[in-house]
């Protein structure tokens, strides 16, 4: 039997303009943005959809990721009447996967990236950390490398041939010159603000875990994959630590995937700006159906032609 994900990108993905035509087309989507002004205090139409220098910055960026997400699901269950059967995302995007998953409500998803955001800005001052991309290396050979290393570590396996390393500014370099060495492809630094998902960001999922008690979970109506351990989620009590820990821990996407595939998923919808995860996808196996919804039109199409 068909089994259809719902996915959402993270950090990066995001561009000015996005989710305008859901704001100006839409009654549900008009109220997703508007809520989530109202609730930041901030005007999240003029964040999103006009060039500005904060849609970059990262106590911004993650609310604005995740508003513009969950409006796009919302309405894309509304016109089409499609529902997932698993749900998953790329580090913030898991916080869009939790609301999919009816784990977490729209508006604690929304406040808590807000402080997420402003957290992991935070933790380590700007130019201390980096990141890079290394592609077309095995994450084994890579591995091997960084374990005879200090300050730096894996915090991306993407898909096959794409893996991001993260930590101090000059480990990140030396590890990159290093892998190159191994034979890597091409080494790239990231244009990031902080080393996400290494152990330098301990001290932010220590403070989120304190943010996340405030916060209601309930057990989710559908499984979803944590980026952490790349296995289903299914008990309300697995999912505050899973997050906490989430912010300093690799992010298994490329696992993530293998665990959804291998229960029978054979319809990814990716919903979100970009096709980051959908090209992700496409590298971990060709015999899937991938869905990109970012805009109107998209969803029309789905419309017309089904899946």
């Amino acid at each position: 039997m068909s089994k259809i994900a719902f996915i959402f990108p993270g950090q990066g993905a995001q561009k000015a303009g996005m989710g305008k035509d859901f704001y100006e087309e839409t009654k549900t989507g008009k109220e997703v943005f508007d809520t989530a002004s109202e609730l930041l205090g901030f005007s999240m139409p003029e964040l999103c959809f006009t060039e500005n220098d904060r849609l970059d910055i990262t106590e911004y960026t993650q609310a604005a990721l995740v508003t513009t997400s969950i409006a796009m699901m919302k309405v894309l269950m509304e016109r089409t009447g499609i529902r997932p059967d698993v749900s998953a995302g790329l580090s913030l995007g898991e916080y869009c996967a939790l609301v999919a998953a009816e784990v977490m409500s729209e508006a604690d998803a929304i406040t808590t990236v807000r402080q997420r955001g402003i957290l992991m800005q935070g933790e380590v001052p700007v130019g201390v950390g980096a990141m890079a991309a290394i592609l077309a290396l095995d994450a084994s050979k890579i591995e091997e490398v960084l374990g005879g290393m200090e300050g730096v570590e894996i915090a991306n396996y993407n898909c096959p041939g794409q893996i991001v390393i993260s930590g101090l500014k000059e480990a990140v370099e030396e590890a990159s010159v290093k892998l190159k060495e191994a034979g890597a492809k091409r080494t790239v630094m990231l244009n990031v603000s902080g080393p996400f998902h290494s152990s330098l960001l301990k001290g932010a999922g220590e403070k989120l875990g304190e943010v996340l008690e405030k916060v209601e979970v309930h057990t989710p109506a559908i499984p979803y994959v944590a980026n952490v351990t790349a296995q289903y989620v299914t008990k309300a009590e697995d999912v505050k630590p899973l997050l906490k820990e989430q912010v300093s821990s690799s992010v298994r996407w490329q696992q993530s995937v293998e665990t959804m595939l291998a229960d029978g998923v054979d319809t990814f919808i990716e919903i979100g700006p970009g096709k980051t995860l959908s090209a992700f996808i496409k590298k971990i196996t060709k015999d899937v159906k991938v869905v990109n919804i970012d805009s109107i039109a998209a969803i029309d199409a789905l419309v017309e032609k089904g899946l």
